[in-house]
């Protein structure tokens, strides 16, 4: 009789190396789409706040989602979670490639990318956690350095790509790539042989607990800001005078250094506490909008490129941990979705408020100094989670 697979073993690290893969994939293409905003608007013909919907819809759709694909991997289990997000991806681009009209644009890649990114994300994280018991921090970590990485590598590929066989093509490349790499790793990724840690709130609990309602708000008022550089940073660089594959390039540095905000913070926090290295990730985002706002040319852009990304990279990594520490780590799936709903609620009303505001502007300022005052906001309110 085979004895049972074993938490912090090397086939942990399997499901860590699977979970990496459909993250890189999974955001490295929702978060590429920066590059397809220009080309796209002027398509359809229609303004940035229009066609910003498309991340916005996405974005609720895959955070949104999270609390039901949380639930539905214990109870179907990951493979099965992670073949219906590699479908979604590949059918819902490869039917955005050929649509006709911007509705029918929004509608497919929505929902193709945003149930793509939600069967890999909540599902994953949970997933990894239930694999680690002393290293769980660090495995988590790992692995959503994997939307980081893709964030890197995939904006400027698409923008490389739409520069060469157009935005169309461009999608449907992308579809495929990501149907493929997500069904590998359904082919690989296992549920965890037990559930560790403490019993955990359950969701009707978490929801009237006063910390979790905290963590709510902040995140959600961070999530109004944070995800517009993501949509309007490369207009942005391109407005300024910027090549459009250098523009689109400035995504991909947020990726990159988000990829030191998991792992140095991870490592920071573990002497520091998750919770109070959290709290300096919300102010380092926050202040980093007055970066964007001091202009100056592609350098100061790269800086605050850098500094949100470090900022979010911690966002991301620390955030499980921080559920799993206050709460309990044995429905933390659940908790996680739930709590991502905040993040979903807020990108999407970020992109499309700030794409209408440039429209009838003309100016990034207005959008700027919100980011600003949301982040500090978000800051000021996750500063409470602990105290009476």
């Amino acid at each position: 009789m085979r004895p049972a697979p074993a938490v912090d073993s090397v086939r942990s690290w399997g499901m860590v190396a699977a979970g990496f893969a459909g993250m890189f994939v999974s955001f490295g293409i929702a978060y590429s789409f920066g590059a397809f905003l220009g080309p796209m608007a002027e398509e359809f013909g229609s303004g940035r706040g229009a066609t910003s919907a498309f991340f916005a819809l996405t974005s609720l759709t895959y955070f949104g989602l999270g609390a039901l694909s949380g639930v539905a991997v214990d109870r179907y289990g990951p493979r099965r979670v992670l073949l219906v997000g590699a479908v979604a991806l590949g059918t819902g681009l490869a039917a955005t490639s050929v649509a006709g009209e911007l509705w029918i644009g929004l509608l497919t890649y929505g929902l193709g990318v945003g149930i793509g990114v939600a069967c890999a994300y909540v599902p994953m994280v949970a997933v990894v956690s239930g694999w680690f018991e002393r290293r769980r921090t660090l495995a988590v970590g790992v692995t959503v350095t994997g939307i980081g990485l893709g964030t890197l590598a995939v904006a400027p590929l698409a923008a490389a790509l739409i520069a060469s066989i157009g935005w169309r093509q461009t999608h449907l490349v992308l579809g495929l790539a990501g149907a493929v790499v997500l069904g590998g790793c359904a082919l690989v990724v296992q549920p965890p042989p037990v559930q560790t840690g403490p019993a955990a709130l359950t969701l009707r609990e978490a929801v009237r607990n006063r910390d979790y309602r905290r963590l709510y708000l902040a995140s959600g008022l961070l999530s109004v800001a944070l995800f517009v550089p993501f949509v309007h940073l490369p207009g942005y660089a391109v407005q300024e005078g910027a090549d459009r594959v250098a523009a689109a390039a400035l995504v991909g540095v947020i990726g990159a250094a988000s990829i030191a905000g998991r792992l140095l913070l991870g490592v920071l926090a573990a002497r520091s506490g998750a919770l109070r290295v959290f709290q300096a990730c919300f102010l380092t985002m926050g202040l980093s909008f007055t970066l964007w706002g001091l202009g100056g040319g592609y350098g100061v852009l790269l800086a605050f490129a850098v500094v949100l990304g470090v900022g979010y990279g911690g966002f991301v990594a620390l955030g499980p941990a921080v559920v799993a520490e206050r709460f309990g780590t044995t429905r933390l799936g659940g908790l996680l979705g739930v709590l991502y709903t905040s993040a979903g609620l807020g990108s999407a009303l970020g992109a499309p408020l700030a794409g209408a505001a440039v429209d009838a502007s003309g100016s990034y300022t207005p959008v700027i100094a919100g980011c600003l005052a949301l982040g500090l906001a978000g800051f000021l309110t996750v500063l409470r989670v602990g105290r009476a």
